[in-house]
């Protein structure tokens, strides 16, 4: 039987996270399915950090400029997040006498309205699009998750509470910064490159370099060097709560079963918080109502909404008092969301109900 051929096309606009999903998805169709996997990235570079092994996986990256007009369309062409197909790919495909499924991968979110949209046709005579969208909840795509991921023994609660920190920039940072440092409890926390080092380094007001340890009251802070894909997996897997932004690390977090902080991609007009309250909903439906309100209160803070600096320094040992409860919760999450199937599977039985 031939392979199914499939190009996923990812821009990469101002964060890693395009392409670390792209990657992951591209890694799965190929060798968990068999698919023949071509990745059309506009801006390699960032995998040469993300998946130092690529060279073993069996994807083709191609470094995409311009129109492609060498490139024989695949039968499977994925469009992710909205980035725009070349006009040329595009008549090609619509020249081929079976014209290739065509996906439009979408954005993670856990609003009410996703379930409904996803899988639905946008007409483009002779071609069809189809929306594909993640999500948390059955009628959704899911979320990525590998067949032989495995999770970690969790680390057990003990004087020093181990915390990773990866975020956008965050106004309430440096009162958080500041709590952990006055406080009674010892935290060691493991700061990830690139803006989260920036705004430490800021905070520190000294150099803050990749591998430099800086003790500041009941606070170590650990300057951690760029993590592979599957290295940070793993630092996520070692810390008792993970500070985690956008989609692919928010998702990595999940399946390490551990509590976590969620910051979303801020966007014009504070439309990110209604991402962050519809998941919100649904992650805090099965908790007790302390540990529920613990956790809106201070996810809403770290989020912007409110004084934010002054929330999340009172609002700190509350959450911090609710960590064994979330601690509890998250393998029972992790279960729930993992139940509708994984994104690659999903999408792979998806496209050949279409071919």
């Amino acid at each position: 039987m031939r392979k199914i051929s499939c190009d996923i096309f990812c821009a990469v606009i101002d964060n890693l996270g395009d392409a670390g999903v792209c990657w992951r998805l591209a890694r799965q169709l190929a060798t968990e399915h068999d698919w023949h996997v071509r990745l059309m990235i506009d801006d390699p570079s960032p995998l040469e950090k993300l998946a130092p092994d690529r060279q073993a996986i069996p994807v083709e990256v191609h470094c995409w400029r311009g129109d492609l007009p060498e490139i024989q369309p695949a039968d499977v062409v994925i469009e992710s997040f909205a980035c725009e197909l070349p006009a040329r790919y595009v008549e090609a495909m619509a020249a081929l006498p079976r014209p290739p499924v065509w996906i439009n991968l979408e954005y993670l979110s856990a609003e009410d309205w996703v379930a409904g949209c996803h899988g639905l046709p946008s007409p483009h005579p002779p071609l069809i699009k189809y929306f594909f969208f993640p999500g948390f909840v059955a009628g959704t795509g899911g979320l990525l998750l590998e067949k032989n991921f495995a999770v970690p023994p969790a680390p057990t609660f003990s004087e020093t509470l181990d915390v990773s920190l990866f975020c956008y920039d965050n106004p309430a940072l440096p009162a958080l910064l500041k709590a952990w440092r006055d406080g009674d409890a010892l935290v060691r926390c493991h700061v990830a490159d690139g803006l989260p080092r920036q705004q430490v380094e800021n905070w520190l007001g000294e150099a803050f370099p990749t591998g430099c340890q800086q003790t500041r009251g009941a606070l170590e802070l650990h300057a951690e060097p760029f993590f592979s894909q599957d290295d940070y997996d793993k630092l996520l897997a070692a810390c008792q709560l993970n500070f985690v932004r956008g989609e692919d690390s928010l998702v990595r977090a999940q399946w390490a079963e551990r509590p976590f902080v969620w910051q979303a991609y801020p966007q014009v007009n504070g439309a990110q918080h209604a991402k962050l309250d519809a998941l919100l909903e649904r992650y805090c439906a099965a908790l007790d109502p302390n540990t529920a309100t613990a956790t809106r209160v201070f996810w809403q803070a770290w989020n912007g909404q409110g004084d934010s600096a002054a929330r999340i320094a009172n609002n700190w040992p509350a959450f911090r008092a609710a960590m064994p409860a979330l601690a509890a919760h998250a393998p029972r999450w992790a279960r729930q969301i993992a139940a509708h199937g994984d994104l690659a599977t999903n999408l792979v039985k998806f496209c050949q109900s279409k071919l």
